[in-house]
């Protein structure tokens, strides 16, 4: 039989400046008698990685540019969020109807930069890790340091879809495994060879994930087992399709 296993990490509180995210995960598999395995793969909310690394910005300590405030009219938005999204983004994709998609400075296209005011204090917004591999690395380092064993690291976040409706999770960052399974040149169960066979399973671990995470539930990471992920030293940056193979940027 096969199986795989998504446990909530629950009591995990509010993530400060400064605070070591696998020392957190490491007292929170503590109090609830759980022992991780290096066969293990953590997912964490992008969001308490960005407010342990002072990713968090005061709104009203922003002051707009004459850029930000012309597209506020556009949008129908606060210039000082634009001004954030603008600062996080390499250009600017597609905008109107109060949404706008930008690339950011990792490569990632999506909605307001990855900037977000959700679960973060009013008057505040969290800006996306400036480096969310090398976070992943971090803090299966530090897990590794604190309990001998070196787990799968994925940092996740929610991203909408250009042809469907509803947000699901998708891999930023990731440390200790391939994002990618490549069954190109294989062959199925009636012997046809696959030809386009690329399985983002970093994105689909991040979605299986969020199912015991959520907004409102507070529960930032969550542990997944019985998944028998190819290890490596893989980025989330390989799940970045080529601009000359995007339709939006490309054609």
């Amino acid at each position: 039989m096969r199986a795989l296993e998504v446990t909530g990490l629950e009591g995990i509180g509010e993530v400060v400046v400064g605070s070591s995210i696998g020392q957190i995960i490491h007292d929170a598999c503590s109090r609830l008698g759980l022992s991780l395995d290096s066969g293990d793969i953590l997912v964490i909310a992008q969001k308490i990685v960005s407010k342990a690394e002072g990713r968090v910005t005061r709104l009203s300590e922003i002051v707009p540019s004459a850029r930000a405030v012309e597209l506020s009219v556009k949008l129908d938005k606060d210039p000082r969020l634009l001004e954030v999204i603008l600062g996080e983004s390499r250009r600017i994709i597609k905008m109107g109807r109060g949404v706008i998609i930008v690339e950011t400075h990792h490569g990632f296209v999506c909605a307001n930069g990855g900037v977000d005011l959700s679960n973060v204090g009013l008057d505040q917004v969290a800006r996306l890790p400036q480096d969310p591999d090398g976070s992943a690395r971090k803090i299966r380092e530090e897990i590794r340091e604190l309990t001998g064993v070196s787990p799968g690291v994925i940092i996740s976040d929610s991203f909408g879809r250009p042809w469907r409706l509803g947000t699901t999770d998708v891999a930023l960052g990731v440390a200790g495994l391939n994002p990618l399974r490549d069954d190109r040149g294989k062959t199925d169960s009636y012997g046809y060879e696959l030809r386009a066979s690329v399985e983002a399973i970093g994105d689909e671990l991040a979605s299986a994930a969020s199912l015991m995470m959520g907004k409102r539930d507070r529960v930032p990471v969550a542990l997944v087992r019985g998944l028998t992920a190819e290890r490596g030293h893989g980025s989330a940056r390989e799940l970045l399709r080529p601009e000359e193979q995007d339709l939006f940027r490309g054609f």
